[in-house]
């Protein structure tokens, strides 16, 4: 959190405002935030935890600017990161999304992301991801959407197709944001030039329960809100042959679900796919509504989904078995 806030206060652009939104820590961070950054940082501080969702809502429903930065308190900002941010944002406005180049921190020629790739049953993966960065990815693109971390909203396209759904609390709500996004007809594109260092699931873990809960939990009500129905028809089959995948890979411990069964068990995988399921079929009918909601900013048709998912797709095998 130091290093982040540290590597904000050096941005060569400085015409921004700083909100930190403390979601219900027990430790004294915001105290100590505030003490230290206060005379330019806002610290906003809840009583609970509302999640990465509805947290990162309430600091973009009280933000003043034009363009709305989401960034988590375990990244390290390149000191141009901003100033390569903004400037594409400024030339085009009927851009809506920019992702910066996310690297890692620990081994900072290891790429974190360029982007989401999205499979056919609604599970996301990062672009290039643990890939060693020989500028394979140094070029100004399209992309499909950008991940929570690092990512540039227009706040204009905010206002039109609305704020992270907070019903996902973590994990997929920027899968769901970005999805929203294009189908209102904004673009994403992905800026090398602008560069952030990301520690990764610092908060939550990489392989645990409460990961997995989500990730599964929130796909199904993606595919629920955002698919067209001859997709969402289909993801079942695609789900199916994920899991095969998947199943393969906590036997022979590749994938996520390998490191998953290796730190708790197999079993333990099974239920919590089980209340995971559980917890979306409650919320389905919620989704439902919102589903019919977003028919009302829609300027694309249906047909654009397939062609996306061409471009932007990963397979159930890559997806199950890449760690």
């Amino acid at each position: 959190m130091e290093e982040c806030l540290d590597s904000i206060e050096k941005q060569t652009f400085s015409d921004f405002e700083v909100i930190f939104v403390d979601n219900g820590s027990s430790d004294g961070s915001a105290d100590w935030v505030r003490s230290r950054y206060g005379q330019w940082v806002r610290v906003i501080r809840n009583s609970t935890n509302l999640g990465f969702a509805e947290g990162n809502n309430i600091g973009i429903r009280i933000a003043r600017g034009k363009y709305i930065v989401v960034l988590n308190n375990d990244t390290v900002a390149d000191p141009k990161w901003l100033e390569e941010l903004v400037k594409p944002a400024e030339a085009d406005p009927s851009i809506g999304m920019f992702l910066s180049k996310i690297l890692s921190y620990s081994r900072p020629t290891i790429i974190d992301a360029t982007g989401e790739l999205l499979s056919r049953d609604g599970l996301n993966r990062a672009r290039g991801q643990f890939e060693e960065d020989h500028g394979q990815y140094d070029s100004d693109v399209e992309i499909f959407y950008p991940p929570g971390c690092g990512a540039l909203y227009r706040k204009t396209m905010l206002d039109e197709i609305g704020l992270f759904d907070e019903d996902f609390f973590a994990y997929g709500e920027d899968t769901d944001l970005g999805l929203r996004g294009r189908w209102a007809g904004w673009r994403c594109i992905y800026i090398p030039q602008s560069i952030i260092y990301h520690k990764g699931s610092g908060t939550t873990g990489r392989y645990s329960p409460f990961k997995a809960f989500y990730v599964e939990r929130n796909r199904i009500w993606v595919i629920v809100k955002c698919f067209p129905f001859t997709h969402l028809w289909m993801s079942p089959v695609y789900t199916l042959l994920r899991y095969f995948y998947q199943g393969y890979g906590a036997l022979t411990h590749r994938g996520a679900a390998g490191q998953f069964a290796s730190q708790y068990s197999i079993f333990r995988l099974g239920w919590i796919l089980l209340t995971a399921y559980g917890s979306a079929f409650k919320g389905l009918l919620r989704m439902w509504h919102k589903r019919k909601a977003l028919n009302s900013v829609k300027r694309v048709g249906s047909k654009e989904f397939g062609k996306w998912l061409k471009r932007y797709g990963i397979s159930a095998k890559k997806i199950a078995l890449m760690n």
